[in-house]
């Protein structure tokens, strides 16, 4: 994690094969083994850290080894994000640090399912409205960092219900459907792409946008996210 991650890190809060039982394509298999690792709160420096604070964000970092479960990759739980007091779902900003990664958003109303891919130095904003579960597929440790509001709380409680997302990715058999859904939309796949409004751009590193004190206030106010 240092190449990563320069500063302290606290404990992670790890996700086990019992927490995550509720959500695989097979969830035959139990016990304690971690599946991802996630170190929350993070800042380099007091003063990045009460910036952070002051603009009700958090930092964190999210590690997912390789592997597959009952033959579905590894992913983390899934959740959506509450609506904001603009009666707007709060957006997340995700950035690759290692490895590769698929986000795989679905809306609300399970009227769009898309799949995301970013490499490693890539962005991908989890749009106002999308529940999300991230997956890793590569061979390599997968490392990400997001920038998301303090001022909520993730719901699982959907993606528990439904033992899932809408898909599951698998290693034989590609994008299986969920029987639990109703009918839903093929899964688009498209590419990580730039929100050059936002300072989105491929390339530069998340923490920047804390360290030379960018504006973040989209992040509470997902009314300023341009429509994409």
């Amino acid at each position: 994690m240092n190449s990563y991650w320069p500063g302290p890190l606290p404990e992670p809060s790890v996700r086990t094969l019992d927490d995550m039982r509720c959500v695989l394509a097979n969830p035959d298999r139990s016990g304690d083994t971690p599946l991802y690792s996630m170190y929350r709160d993070l800042a380099l420096t007091a003063g990045d850290h009460a910036y952070l604070r002051e603009q009700n964000i958090r930092f964190d970092i999210t590690v997912i080894p390789p592997g597959t479960v009952g033959g579905e990759y590894v992913k983390t739980k899934g959740h959506y994000h509450p609506l904001s007091p603009s009666g707007i779902g709060y957006p997340e900003l995700y950035q690759v640090l290692a490895g590769e990664a698929l986000y795989l958003l679905q809306r609300s109303d399970l009227g769009d399912i898309v799949a995301v891919t970013a490499k490693a130095g890539e962005f991908v904003l989890i749009p106002p409205g999308y529940g999300h579960v991230t997956v890793n597929a590569g061979k390599e440790e997968l490392v990400m960092a997001n920038l998301v509001s303090a001022g909520f709380a993730s719901e699982y409680t959907f993606y528990e219900r439904m033992q899932g997302g809408a898909y599951y990715l698998m290693e034989e058999g590609g994008w299986v459907r969920n029987s639990r859904y109703p009918v839903v939309p093929p899964v688009r796949v498209i590419p990580a792409g730039e929100v050059p409004e936002l300072g989105i751009r491929h390339g530069r590193g998340i923490y920047e946008m804390v360290s030379r004190r960018e504006g973040l206030s989209y992040l509470n106010s997902p009314e300023e996210v341009p429509v994409q």
